[in-house]
């Protein structure tokens, strides 16, 4: 592979449509303000670079970047790219990652808003990310050993399976289908609102009003903490260990929960014959 080293590129479209070659210990910067400098790039290896202008890698397949840095005002910085590994990665820029098709994401941890919209195929292992809308309208989606920090996850998401992680979110999995999320804590408000085909097992749940409108709800062995007014109109199966605060109205299916302070039935706009047992 041809191999590009120690420089600094400023240029428009610096390195476009380079292939077969690697680029390490790179700065992308300059009073040029250039953008899109590896755009419809082929098999390369970035490598220790500093990135500090706009959509470095547009329309880019079989990369793999490593050690590097994309900073604050590195805006858009892959999109419409496939094939990709992105390991040991520092991502700072807003709107990170759109319309990509099979990214691995290792060890990297990215402060972006909007992360991740509409890409296909992408796994995340022991990554830490911190976004307001992460993987909106996103489908197959992996993810294992990842710290959350986010508002509104996985929104109109489909195919995602989350292990081993924290998620600290807000309105999460709102018109999610097909999720799975197992051995996990999800600190929230509102949690999976209007979702089909969610299945939380040996979870921890935190946070009010979780589970409205659900179809197709499963809860297998978790725990829910300071969960009030919990299952309204959601067809639902949950087994559920210690105290719900509150359950109102579920529509169908069985909660069965070692204790729950108020079950609140009445002034429900749905026939709600959801059998619930108390250990």
């Amino acid at each position: 592979m041809k191999l590009i080293e120690n420089q600094n590129f400023s240029s428009e479209r610096a390195l476009y449509a380079l292939s077969d070659a690697r680029v390490n210990n790179c700065t992308f910067s300059g009073a040029e303000d250039g953008e899109s400098a590896f755009k419809e790039s082929r098999n390369i290896e970035v490598s220790n670079c500093t990135f500090e202008l706009r959509y470095p890698f547009w329309h880019t397949e079989k990369y793999h970047i490593t050690d590097s840095t994309l900073t604050e005002t590195c805006r858009a910085s892959l999109w419409y790219a496939k094939d990709g590994r992105i390991e040991r990665v520092t991502v700072n820029g807003p709107k990170a990652l759109r319309e990509c098709d099979s990214v691995e994401l290792f060890e990297t941890t990215a402060r972006s808003a909007e992360f991740g919209w509409r890409c296909r195929g992408v796994s995340a292992e022991k990554c830490t990310f911190e976004s307001e809308y992460i993987f909106f309208e996103s489908r197959q989606i992996r993810m294992k050993n990842i710290t959350l920090k986010g508002k509104y996850s996985f929104q109109y998401v489909e195919n995602l399976h989350i292990t081993d992680s924290e998620l600290d979110t807000k309105d999460s999995f709102w018109h999610a289908k097909n999720v799975v999320v197992e051995n996990s804590t999800v600190r929230g408000e509102y949690l999976g609102w209007y979702s089909e085909g969610l299945t939380m097992r040996n979870c921890k749940i935190i946070g009010t009003q979780p589970f409205c409108y659900c179809r197709g709800l499963v809860l297998e062995n978790c725990e829910m903490i300071d969960c009030d007014l919990a299952f309204e109109y959601s067809e639902v199966n949950a087994d559920v260990r210690g105290h719900i605060v509150s359950v109102k109205n579920p529509r169908s299916g069985s909660i069965t929960a070692d204790s729950i302070g108020e079950i609140i039935r009445g002034d429900a706009v749905y026939d709600c014959d959801c059998r619930i047992t108390v250990r």
